[in-house]
This record gives structure tokens, C-alpha cells and sequence, in this order.
């Protein structure tokens, strides 16, 4: 079975193209990937099956054979670093609960560094 990479592939549209080793283009549709899979990253190694379609090479049984990496995977923060990331925001928290408690709203300042950290341990949470 030939083997590529996924040149590009539209989830919508339902199709897109494969490059194979040789260099070749190769037409992909979305009833050739595997059951479960709706979508194919660029970058992605393949191997397929392929027929003569009416407008050249056409792929069929489309099997994945390593994902792309992550970036954003690679780049998450370590386990360490995230500690540092959660005690800090459960202070500021704190400190915004006493805040609240007193009946006052907290200072700029402090409402920008929680939000800041609020949205950044957000990020991280996602790539989990």
C-alpha cells in the first residue's frame, strides 16, 4: 500500500489531498478514512489504498499512521511550574475572596495579575 502525508484536508468540504512519497497528489473524500476519524491534520502520515478516479489517483481505506504532533502539547508547562501557576492564583483568590467579604471590589492591579493567571492555567488545563 502507497504511503504519504495529508497535503491538506477541508472537515466541511469532506475531502482534500494527499502527497505521496513518490511527490504525487492524490485525491482524498471523507468516506475513505477510518471509521471515527472526520478529519485529517496536515502533516499527518497515511496509507491508503488507491483507484483510478475520473480525475486521476484517488485514495481508499485511508489509515493514519502517526498523528502530527501537538505543538502546543510539546510547549505545555511542566508539572513543577504549574504548582508555582495554582498557588499563586489560589492566593490572589483568597485575597479577592477577604476583598468581596469587606464589601469592596479589589484594585485593578489585582483583578488584571488573577485574570491573567485565570486564563493562563486555563490554557494549560485545555492541552490535558
Amino acid at each position: 500500500m502507497p504511503t504519504g502525508k495529508v497535503k491538506w484536508y477541508d472537515s466541511e468540504k469532506g475531502f482534500g489531498f494527499l502527497t505521496t512519497d513518490d511527490g504525487g497528489d492524490v485525491f482524498v473524500r471523507g468516506e475513505a478514512l477510518p471509521a471515527g476519524v472526520t478529519a485529517l491534520k496536515s502533516g499527518s502520515r497515511v496509507e491508503f489504498g488507491l483507484v483510478q478516479g475520473r480525475k486521476g489517483d484517488q485514495a481508499i481505506q485511508v489509515s493514519v499512521l502517526e498523528p502530527t504532533p501537538s505543538v502546543a502539547r510539546a510547549m505545555r508547562k511542566r508539572p513543577e511550574d504549574m504548582v508555582n501557576i495554582v498557588e499563586d492564583l489560589m492566593k490572589l483568590l483568597e485575597s479577592l475572596e477577604r476583598t468581596y467579604r469587606h464589601g469592596r471590589h479589589s484594585d485593578p492591579r489585582t483583578a488584571k495579575r488573577t485574570a491573567a493567571l485565570l486564563r493562563a492555567l486555563a490554557a494549560e488545563l485545555e492541552l490535558s
